[in-house]
C-alpha cells in the first residue's frame, strides 16, 4: 500500500469518527435518557430459567443501568455494521426510513404526552412505569440504535466504498457516543429536564428523515448537530428562566396532542401487539416445559415435581 493510499484511508476514518461524533450527539442524549430510568442499584432482573447468568452480567456489565448502557452500545455496534453490509439496499429500500422515522416519533410520543381528561395522569403514569421495565428500556434502545443506525450509515457511505474503513471509523465514534450517554445520564439526574430535551431531539429526527424521505429537504450533519445541541440548550434555558414558564399552557396542549395521536397509534396497533403477545407467550411456554423437563431429569427429581411446570403453565395463561 502507497503512502498516499494509507494517508488517505487515515484521512477518511479521522472524518468518520468526527461526522459519528456529530451525528451521535442525539444518539447519546436519547440513550442516555432511556437508561436514566432504571436504578443503578439493582442486578438485571433474570426470569428464573436464566438466572444463572446473573454473576456473568454483575461482573461484567453492572447494574440495571449500567447494563442497559453497555447492552445498548453493542447494539449501536451490531446496528451500524448490519446497516453497513446491507447499506446497498438499505439505501434502495426508502421503507426502512419511514419506518425507522416513525418509531422515532412514536417513541417521543409515548415520552411527551400529556393528559388531557381526568383520571388519565394515572394511566400515563402507569403507562411510563411499564415502559421503564429493564427489558423494555433494552428492547427500544436496541430499537432506536436500529433507527438512528439508518441516517449515519448513509452518511457513512458517502465518505468511502471500503467496508472495513468505514466499519473501523463508525466503531471508534461509537466509542465517542458511549462516553456521551454516560455523562448526559449523569447530567439528567442534575438537570431532569434533560430528559424532556432527549425525547424533543428524537421528534426532531424522527421528522427530519421524513422530510428527508417525501420532500427531499435533506440537512447536513452540521445542521443536525446544530439542531439537536440547540434543542437541549433551549430546553435547559426554558427550565432555569422563570418567565418562560408562561409558556407552559402552550407546551401542555402540544403534550396533550401528542397523547391523543398517542392513543390513536395504539388503538390501531393492538391487533399487532395482540399477535406478537400470543407468540411470546407459547415460545415462552415451551421453552418452560423444557427447562423442568430437562432439569427434573438431571437432578433425577421425584415424578410429582412436574406440578412445577404445571404452575408455570398456569402463570402464563393467566399473564396472557
Amino acid at each position: 500500500m502507497e503512502s498516499s493510499d494509507t494517508i488517505g484511508i487515515i484521512s477518511i476514518v479521522i472524518q468518520l469518527i468526527f461526522l459519528e461524533g456529530i451525528l451521535s450527539i442525539d444518539n447519546a442524549a436519547v440513550l442516555g435518557a432511556m437508561v436514566s430510568v432504571l436504578p443503578r442499584d439493582k442486578p438485571v432482573p433474570y426470569p428464573p430459567p436464566l438466572k444463572f447468568l446473573l454473576p456473568f452480567t454483575n461482573k461484567y456489565l453492572g447494574m440495571q443501568q449500567m447494563a442497559a448502557l453497555k447492552v445498548g452500545l453493542l447494539g449501536a455496534y451490531f446496528g451500524r455494521a448490519l446497516m453497513l453490509v446491507l447499506a446497498t439496499w438499505v439505501i434502495a429500500n426508502p421503507l426502512l426510513k419511514v419506518l425507522g422515522a416513525l418509531y422515532l416519533v412514536k417513541l417521543a410520543f409515548e415520552h411527551l404526552s400529556e393528559p388531557d381528561q381526568p383520571g388519565e395522569e394515572t394511566y400515563l403514569d402507569e403507562q411510563r412505569a411499564a415502559r421503564s421495565s429493564f427489558w423494555v428500556v433494552v428492547l427500544n434502545v436496541e430499537l432506536a440504535d436500529l433507527a438512528f443506525s439508518l441516517d449515519n450509515v448513509v452518511a457513512a457511505v458517502a465518505l468511502s466504498d471500503q467496508l472495513w474503513v468505514v466499519l473501523l471509523g463508525v466503531a471508534l465514534g461509537i466509542v465517542t457516543m458511549r462516553f456521551a450517554a454516560g455523562i448526559f445520564t449523569w447530567m439528567i439526574r442534575r438537570e431532569p429536564i434533560l430528559a424532556t430535551a432527549a425525547y424533543i431531539v428524537v421528534l426532531n429526527i424522527g421528522v427530519e428523515l421524513l422530510l428527508a424521505e417525501f420532500y427531499h429537504i435533506h440537512f447536513e450533519a452540521w445542521q443536525k448537530f446544530v439542531i439537536s445541541a440547540g434543542t437541549i440548550v433551549l430546553c435547559v434555558v426554558y427550565a432555569r428562566v422563570e418567565f418562560l414558564h408562561v409558556l407552559a399552557p402552550f407546551f401542555r396542549w402540544l403534550g396533550e396532542g401528542m397523547g391523543n395521536l398517542n392513543e390513536l397509534i395504539d388503538w390501531a396497533l393492538k391487533p399487532i401487539v395482540w399477535v406478537i403477545k400470543v407468540i411470546f407467550m407459547g415460545l415462552a411456554k415451551i421453552f418452560l416445559v423444557f427447562y423442568h423437563r430437562n432439569k427434573a431429569e438431571s437432578e433425577d427429581l421425584p415424578e410429582g415435581k412436574a406440578v412445577l411446570v404445571e404452575a408455570d403453565e398456569e402463570r402464563i395463561v393467566a399473564i396472557e
